[in-house]
């Protein structure tokens, strides 16, 4: 559902932010896309979305050139970012105003979303608080049923029982024909949620695997001593001993660590790539 070959992308000719960047995946999964600050996610979600365009390389979403923007491609695609701006209305006239735009937008689907937010329909968006106005949007874009749906950061400002409601949603509503991708900081509200792996670094995806090639790959453990762990890849401290990330040799299973296993790439890059080539 989205193709991008060889796509460069800069702020200014001199400096690329995304160089040379591929990457291929399909509808019916939801993508964590990782990377350090700064490293263009969000410009790469601003690419697919075709809110900035590429200076060279190719971009396909649903067999359409985003820069293009045509309606028929604007209708299946939709962008919830990280910092929101909402008009001074009310719920009930943001939707007579935006919903029309997605004509598959569910009005149902988005009055259950809020009451499972515990949002009062009634609220005008200006009187809410950040977080209240996240969930909000959230509820939104779910309700516009968009077949490519791109999320910049969604959990922050969300406290803990919201953060868990908000997994609950989102691993009920995908589809076949539909992809999710969340960009996030905040990895550990993945753990449970995503399926497929992508990690930006060095101006490229450098990593984009199914969770389950992880796990199989690469085993996640807590240990007293490292001296209990053959072909260790990285380890950090813990309250009791040390939490690693090591070789999969024996076929274990375990359950990934999203946190760990971003920090092992950036640290020992090479050595966890070389497991999945």
């Amino acid at each position: 559902m989205i193709s991008i070959n060889h796509l460069n992308f800069g702020y200014h000719k001199k400096y690329m932010v995304l160089e040379n960047l591929n990457l291929h995946i399909k509808p019916g999964h939801i993508y964590g896309l990782l990377g350090r600050n700064g490293a263009g996610k969000s410009s790469l979600l601003h690419n697919i979305c075709g809110l900035l365009f590429p200076s060279n390389g190719t971009c396909l979403v649903a067999g359409e050139t985003p820069a293009n923007r045509k309606p028929q491609f604007l209708q299946q695609v939709y962008l919830l970012p990280e910092e929101i701006y909402l008009p001074n209305v009310s719920i009930k006239n943001y939707l007579a105003i935006y919903a029309p735009f997605y004509p598959a937008f569910d009005h149902d689907m988005f009055y259950r979303f809020l009451t499972e937010f515990d949002i009062p329909k009634e609220n005008k968006l200006q009187n809410m608080s950040y977080g209240q106005k996240k969930k909000v949007m959230i509820s939104f874009a779910l309700a516009t049923q968009a077949k490519v749906l791109l999320m910049d950061e969604p959990t922050n400002g969300l406290d803990i029982p919201s953060k868990k409601q908000f997994r609950k949603i989102i691993a009920g509503i995908i589809k076949d024909d539909q992809l999710i991708i969340i960009s996030t900081h905040q990895v550990k509200d993945l753990d449970s949620l995503i399926d497929y792996v992508l990690v930006l670094e060095d101006k490229q995806i450098i990593l984009n695997q199914p969770i389950e090639n992880i796990t199989e790959k690469l085993a996640f453990k807590q240990v007293i001593n490292l001296d209990e762990v053959a072909s260790p890849i990285y380890s950090e401290g813990a309250l009791k001993g040390y939490a690693v990330v090591a070789i999969n040799h024996k076929k274990e299973n375990s359950r990934l660590d999203m946190e760990m296993f971003f920090n092992a790439v950036l640290s020992e890059k090479q050595l966890v790539l070389s497991q999945f080539n």
